[in-house]
């Protein structure tokens, strides 16, 4: 064993491999000289970092302490973005840079050094971006580039199959920086090539299933499964583990065990985690089970030979989004209340109630999340009950949401929005959560929708994990530790979603949203999908959604995909905003693509402020702003309360035309515009490339329901019948624009959640639509939960005991929204295909500086319409008309709503005349 003596006097002796013949010294520069075996290696005078060889083996020299702020491994500042390339902005001044790796998980910082005891290196030298790897990776664009010595090059892979640290040391020896490595980029850069094309989770071979997963970075992988473990194979080319088996593995429960570092546990562990391409699980999601989605047994009668009901373009699409719960589990007239099955009661209120919608002209049921949630007890046994009595206590009182909020988090409510494995329905909406009930069921709901007149959306959400690091609902983050979510630049996860963020830009979490919405489709026969924060989302793995459903064929895969619709929400906000890391599906970005993302422009101008006022009584252009005050303070002085409604009014004109950048019109300051030219918040209203861009909306699951934002706003004094008026000329205004619609289910029931703006978690009490008007609307069930509502219980304590509304309100504006979409689906100028069409066929004759605050009078081929949400009946004098004849549009005519048809038209002087609160539609007579 040879002798030596550090820079700093110590006296360190280092062991010889069996058969080693010399030891050789590396030079920070990377000179070498070899030394025969015996001799002594005085090194005081060399002044250079100092590694020993041993054979294979490493052992660094003692070190000076370091600063402790700069060696921090549960960090991971440094982001390998290649197999050739990492970036990271390290210390000053640093002699030699290097990535260290450890197959056990040794290294660590102790008293200022970095230790470990099997540690590998991998030489590190300056370099710069390049064009290409700066567009690939934005926000590195100006962090220091370091390149892979190419003598250790070979050594990329098997260093990332443990721990890997970010090294910087001084001339001395002494360690400058260290931290860990962010290695989503160089995996995508050796593996991804070949492993988006890898088939996951179970598949099956003449009978016989093969199990499938990628983890490139685990050092082994076994299968659990019956009782006993199976060793598993890995594929080198593609990081996929795999393990084939006999028929008689099917239906039976598995998990992998995958041992692989843990940056979160700072240690290799072995992680027992189910599939995330599972497509079947036990109850709570404890196992995955093998099933072929194929199976016969698995199908409804019918399954394969029932026909859809017709498919309508996109920009025609007319929504109801519905929580599967919230459907029925207040309907004393549903079997199965709260299930998938409810929906097959064709006898049931709430499924009358939804045929109604359907022969009016509503085409889709949105589902609220229905993939398997992590938040939900899937044992009705294990669910946890309110045991007060609700109905007991005040209109205005806190015991309700109190007792609520007691049982929140273990009861059978959540809105879902916390995925757990992202292709498997939900078990706590089947009659049996454990096994394959919910596949079936699931069909059958479908089934059962469609044959009802509906197609039917799911809410996706691919834009976060439910948990990350070791967190018992993580799956992703287990099985290929800091891959799938999206880390900051400390190497901490992005929560700006609210939860977990995925990273949806690296290959294969890409790959498992194309890869999951492609099985929804094809063995569920979803027909369209809402993506929950799609701007989290790049653009390309949107539109690589799009190109995998456009592949689908009847004949081969027994669905059509391209009348699949998609829509989204395109949010720009957190760390990806302006596309910081890569061209986001924002609502700017996705204008052309067919793809369309939710329009807040209109929303907000309706109902008037935003979300999130201090204040919920700002007043928009269906709540009174102006034309009749709430005596809010945050709505301003009188004049500056009619600017801002004459604004809101170009605001709806603008989400009328369909959100359309290019649509011209006169705006209300006499100025001809372009709707990207009328302003949003700062930001361009319209933004849509051509109809079907852009959905509108008034109300829909987030936020105060559009009959409690307009309780807050309305003057509390307006009396039950102008309430639903109100909200019937507000729900108008979506849906009578160009471009697909959107209305949260009940919303034409006056649908209330007793002002509860973020019912998530808000149990039945609060979420439940009432279908049957002597059981109200929802209103006066108490304050909303504190969590999220305290702050506004002074505005809502005095409403709750002061708003009612009855069956000639409720079932009155149900009739009237019914009556307005079968205007809309029967009058083809509200389905213009292009944006020269909507230019052509689409005008405000009297926006300008004359535009009567509180109106909007539209023309649109041989309609006219005229939005009247003033308290007075209202003349619109439309010169051009003259002498040409109208009438009242049919439908209204014969229709529900008796003060519509006061509505009147003078031929001689081409004057509308429109009750107060009304929304009426005219046609060309004869």
């Amino acid at each position: 064993m040879p002798a030596g003596t550090d820079s700093y006097g110590a006296v360190f002796e280092v062991p010889l491999a069996e058969g080693a013949t010399s030891l050789s010294y590396i030079l920070h520069k990377g000179d070498e000289k070899d030394l025969p075996t015996d001799q002594a290696l005085d090194l005081r005078a060399d002044g250079h970092e100092v590694w020993l060889l041993s054979g294979q083996e490493k052992y660094l020299l003692p070190q000076p302490a370091g600063s402790a702020a700069a060696l921090d491994l549960s960090t991971s500042k440094a982001v390998w973005i290649d197999r050739n390339t990492v970036a990271w902005n390290g210390a000053d001044g640093a002699a030699s840079t290097q990535l260290v790796s450890s197959r056990g998980g040794s290294l660590a910082v102790e008293n200022g050094t970095l230790t470990g005891d099997d540690e590998r290196w991998l030489r590190l030298t300056r370099t710069a971006l390049t064009d290409a790897q700066k567009a690939k990776f934005p926000h590195l664009k100006d962090h220091t580039a370091w390149s892979v010595d190419p003598r250790d090059r070979d050594r990329v892979r098997e260093a990332l199959r443990g721990q890997v640290v970010a090294s910087q040391r001084t001339a001395d020896g002494a360690v400058l920086a260290a931290t860990g490595v962010q290695i989503a980029g160089v995996l995508d850069d050796l593996y991804a090539a070949d492993a988006t094309r890898a088939k996951l989770g179970p598949t099956f071979r003449h009978g016989r299933p093969t199990l499938s997963v990628w983890a490139p970075t685990a050092q082994d992988v076994s299968l659990e499964i019956d009782g006993r473990t199976v060793r598993m194979r890995r594929d080198d080319d593609t990081g996929v583990w795999s393990a084939t088996g006999p028929g008689s593995w099917k239906g039976k429960p598995y998990r992998y065990a995958v041992k692989v570092w843990a940056p979160t546990a700072r240690e290799i562990v072995t992680n027992k985690v189910t599939d995330p391409y599972s497509v079947a699980l036990t109850t709570d999601s404890e196992r995955s089970l093998v099933v072929d989605l194929a199976d016969r047994s698995l199908k409804p009668r019918d399954w394969s030979t029932y026909d859809k009901p017709e498919a309508v373009p996109l920009r025609d699409a007319q929504i109801q989004e519905l929580h599967i719960r919230d459907f029925s589990v207040a309907d004393r007239t549903a079997k199965d209340r709260g299930t998938y099955l409810a929906f097959t009661d064709k006898d049931s209120d709430g499924s009358k109630h939804l045929r109604k919608l359907a022969k009016a002209g509503t085409s889709h049921v949105h589902l609220l999340p229905a993939f398997d949630i992590a938040t939900i007890p899937e044992r009705k046994s294990d669910q946890a009950t309110v045991d007060c009595d609700l109905a007991s206590y005040p209109a205005d009182s806190d015991q309700q949401q109190e007792c609520v909020g007691k049982t929140a988090a273990k009861d059978a409510y959540n809105w879902g929005y916390d995925p757990y494995h992202y292709t498997v329905p939900e078990g706590s909406y089947a009659t049996d959560p454990d096994g394959t009930a919910r596949t079936v069921e699931f069909r059958k709901m479908v089934k059962a929708l469609n044959e009802d007149g509906l197609r039917v959306v799911m809410d996706v959400v691919y834009n976060h994990t439910a948990a990350s690091g070791q967190a018992k609902t993580s799956v992703l983050d287990r099985i290929v530790p800091g891959y799938y979510q999206r880390l900051l630049a400390d190497g901490s996860v992005a929560d700006s979603t609210c939860c977990a963020n995925t990273a949806t830009e690296n290959a294969m979490m890409g790959k498992l949203v194309v890869d999951s919405v492609v099985t929804w489709a094809k063995e569920y026969k979803v027909d369209g999908f809402r993506f929950d924060l799609m701007g989290h989302h790049p653009k390309a793995n949107i539109l690589a959604v799009r190109k995998a459903l456009d592949a689908l064929t009847l004949e081969k895969d027994g669905v059509d995909g391209k009348k699949i619709i998609l829509y989204g929400e395109g949010w720009n906000f957190g760390e990806i905003a302006d596309d910081a890391r890569f061209e986001q599906a924002t609502q700017k970005n996705m204008a052309g693509t067919g793809i369309a993302t939710f329009s807040d422009r209109a929303r907000d101008a309706v109902r008037g402020g935003g979300p999130f006022d201090a204040d919920p009584g700002v007043q928009g252009f269906a709540s009174g702003l102006f034309t009749e005050p709430n005596g809010s303070k945050a709505n301003g002085t009188p004049a500056e309360q009619k600017a801002r409604l004459l604004h809101y009014q170009d605001l709806i004109k603008v989400g009328l035309s369909g959100n359309l950048a290019g649509y011209r019109f006169t705006d209300t300051s006499g100025k001809e515009v372009e709707g990207s030219e009328v302003d949003y918040n700062g930001a361009p209203a319209g933004y849509a490339a051509a109809p079907g861009d852009a959905l509108a909306y008034a109300d829909a699951h987030d936020n105060e329901t559009l009959f409690d934002a307009l309780a807050y706003k309305l003057p509390a004094s307006t009396s039950a019948g102008d309430r639903a008026r109100m909200q019937v000329l507000a729900m108008a205004t979506a849906a009578l624009s160009q471009g697909p619609a959107l209305s949260q289910a009940g919303t034409d029931l006056l649908r209330s959640k007793s002002l509860d703006r973020n019912s998530y978690d808000s149990g039945d009490w609060f979420n439940a639509v009432h279908y049957r008007c002597a059981d109200g609307n929802g209103f006066g069930r108490g304050l909303p939960p504190a969590a999220d509502n305290k702050d506004k219980w002074p505005y809502a304590k005095p409403l709750l005991t002061a708003i009612e509304v009855g069956c000639p309100q409720i079932e009155g504006a149900s009739a009237a929204y019914r009556d307005l979409l079968r205007i809309r689906t029967s009058e083809k100028d509200f389905s213009l295909a292009t944006a020269a069409q909507v230019q052509s066929r689409l005008s405000f004759p009297l926006s300008g500086t004359d535009e009567t605050p509180g109106v909007i009078t539209m023309r649109l081929g041989d309609l006219v319409v005229v939005f009247n949400a003033t308290p007075g009946a209202q003349e619109q004098r439309v010169a051009e008309l003259a002498g040409d004849a109208y009438r009242l549009h049919p439908v209204q005519a014969s229709g529900a709503d008796p003060v519509v048809k006061d509505a009147a038209y003078a031929k001689g002087s081409g004057t509308f005349t429109v009750p107060g609160r009304t929304v009426a539609v005219f046609t060309r007579a004869g």
